[in-house]
């Protein structure tokens, strides 16, 4: 399991390094800005968020790094987690206009039901992108994070859900 993740998170992060191949589509024009505080997913994809937090990383955003990095980065993490030998019980994709909105959803009754389960799963997505090579070569591994991953590649909020009651929502900055 661990080196399945592993190898997952190595291959997104370097492919979330590279820059995009395909060329984007013109985009529309956008509709009229929402209230800064409307968050537009809940009640699709996750109840109103039962807990927030901000995380200050001291790292900076990888110049470059646009929609299409992060897209390709949780397609990555994506199809790792659906080709694995097992049932993942909860599933990653992007979100938002730049898709810098990550939502991590749990996919079996009961498995990211607190708060403290959902920092668990986090915790083990640290040390899983401490073991990348991409991680290694622009943090100090050992005191970075998986909020400072996220900061790198310029997602500004992270939200996990248990896909029924429960969510906590990260504000990264």
């Amino acid at each position: 399991m661990m080196k399945t993740f592993a190898a997952t998170v190595a291959i997104a992060l370097t492919a979330a390094a590279l820059p995009a191949l395909a060329q984007q589509a013109a985009k529309p024009a956008a509709p009229a800005p929402k209230a800064a505080t409307e968050d537009r997913y809940i009640g699709y994809y996750y109840p109103k968020p039962t807990s927030t937090e901000v995380f200050e990383s001291q790292l900076q955003t990888i110049a470059g790094v646009d929609r299409a990095q992060r897209i390709q980065f949780t397609t990555v993490v994506s199809q790792g987690t659906i080709q694995s030998a097992y049932r993942v019980p909860y599933a990653v994709f992007a979100k938002g206009e730049k898709a810098d909105k990550m939502i991590i959803v749990g996919m079996q009754q009961g498995e990211l039901n607190t708060v403290y389960r959902m920092r668990a799963l986090l915790a083990n997505m640290t040390t899983m992108s401490r073991l990348s090579p991409f991680f290694q070569e622009r943090t100090v591994a050992e005191d970075a994070t998986f909020f400072d991953l996220l900061k790198l590649l310029g997602f500004r909020e992270l939200t996990v859900t248990d896909g029924e009651k429960v969510a906590h929502q990260v504000t990264i900055k």
